[in-house]
């Protein structure tokens, strides 16, 4: 948040009054001498100062899912190390406190100062008197995550056999040692990756909990991780944990009905919501399945492409059957299907289309899973808000769900970014109206079926 320079030189004045205030009070020393020198006034001058860095502005722009929480993030010699820039703006933005440490190969690649404007605190590039790898990562450390990224295969072979000869990696050491989370996410060449003694570090850090976040085998390259998946992986690790070790199976966005083997018969879903709430099951730990006709590409999601109305239903009850805690029904599947033309339909002439119903997937599936819990969408359009409540409660009803989420989408919701829904449980009468963006949406839904599952 930006402070007006009027309220900075009030708050200066008044911690400067305080401190006079201490310093007059009592009996005074008379062999105490003022030792402060002018570059200790500004250091600590710019230590108040760093308090309002422009760089946090951004604080919790994006979302608060890391509110309170303090990431250390560690920078090696990669030159994917271009990248944590962004990285760091992104934890901000979603609310994180995060302060740098590098390598002095780090260095070579990028300057200190990039990383000092990009999270608004100074950079550790070597230990002092702060001890600030038992500051940050010890039993009683300040942080909540050490996250290094990039890291090299050099930084994974030290932290996997104990040598801490950097700042980076005693920051590793003194982590492991207090049982603080650590997250690696590696970035070199394949062919480094590939090396069987790189390939037995990683796995040697796996085995005791550390967080691998990718690479991306690309080019011949073992790239960095995307910063979306990073945070996301961040966000799981520092989240709630409230749907830990659960199963959420989540259809999301159209199906798409084939009329010959160009054509298809769809609708305006976009799959946002879907999305969104995929991504917050994940964050709060549960294992999540996406089955849509889209790609997320994310590492921790399981995806299952599917096309029409039928290949959606079989695929999910496929799926049940290998045991989930939750349903969350947020597809616009068809109501309707037609029988394809083999080939493709002549176009200048009128066109007659047979439509017939599509089975419907929570029917079938509540009939098979009668204790799983479901949860469904109501889309309607044109209605006032009583009737939009009285159809949402007859689906939620007559398809035994355990809550259902309604919305008019002629106002919003098909394609936007912002939604507005009623939640209906099974408690007669309680209605929650919610609305803002999918993703705070689908906080609130996921929120309501942890309730359910207790």
């Amino acid at each position: 948040m930006k402070i007006p320079s009027k309220d900075f030189k009030d708050q200066t004045d008044q911690t400067n009054q305080t401190a006079q205030n201490q310093e007059n009070s009592g009996q005074r020393e008379p062999d105490r001498v003022n030792t402060m020198d002018d570059e200790d006034r500004q250091r600590a001058a710019g230590l108040r100062a760093e308090k309002f860095h422009p760089a946090l502005w951004i604080e919790g722009q994006r979302s608060s899912s890391l509110a309170g929480k303090t990431v250390v993030l560690g920078v090696t010699g990669s030159i994917a190390a271009v990248r944590v820039v962004e990285l760091a703006r992104e934890l901000i933005r979603n609310g994180a406190e995060v302060h740098a440490v590098m390598t002095d190969a780090a260095r070579h690649i990028l300057h200190p100062d990039a990383l000092h404007y990009a999270t608004g605190n100074p950079v550790i590039t070597e230990l002092g008197g702060r001890v600030e790898h038992v500051e940050f990562c010890g039993l009683q450390g300040r942080a909540d995550l050490l996250l290094i990224a990039p890291a090299t295969a050099n930084t994974i072979g030290k932290i996997a056999y104990g040598i801490d000869d950097t700042a980076v990696t005693s920051f590793a050491t003194t982590a492991l040692g207090s049982g603080m989370p650590l997250m690696i996410v590696p970035a070199m060449h394949e062919s480094m990756y590939r090396h069987p003694a790189v390939i037995e570090n990683i796995t040697k850090l796996k085995s005791w909990g550390i967080f691998i976040v990718g690479p991306r085998l690309e080019e011949g390259i073992a790239k960095i991780a995307a910063n979306e998946e990073v945070v996301l992986e961040v966000e799981r690790a520092l989240g709630n944990k409230s749907l830990e070790k659960r199963r959420v199976i989540i259809t999301s966005g159209s199906t798409a009905e084939s009329l010959d083997p160009i054509r298809i018969l769809t609708n305006r879903a976009s799959g946002k919501t879907g999305k969104e709430l995929a991504l917050e099951a994940y964050r709060r730990g549960a294992d999540v399945t996406l089955v849509h006709r889209d790609w997320l590409g994310l590492s921790g999601i399981r995806e299952i492409f599917v096309e029409s109305a039928a290949e959606m239903t079989d695929k999910v009850l496929s799926e049940l059957e290998t045991g989930y805690d939750i349903l969350i029904s947020a597809a616009a599947i068809a109501d309707y299907t037609a029988e394809p033309s083999p080939e493709k339909i002549k176009s200048g002439g009128e066109l007659v289309l047979r439509l017939k119903p599509t089975r419907k997937l929570i029917k079938e599936c509540r009939e098979k899973y009668p204790d799983l819990v479901i949860i469904g969408f109501k889309a309607e359009t044109g209605v006032g808000r009583e009737e939009l409540l009285e159809r949402a409660a007859a689906t939620l009803e007559g398809s035994k769900l355990d809550l259902i989420a309604a919305n008019d989408v002629e106002k919003s919701g098909m394609g936007t970014e912002d939604n507005e829904l009623y939640l209906l449980g099974t408690e007669k009468g309680k209605i929650r109206h919610i609305s803002g963006s999918k993703r705070k949406l689908a906080a609130i839904i996921l929120e309501e079926a942890a309730g359910l599952l207790k």
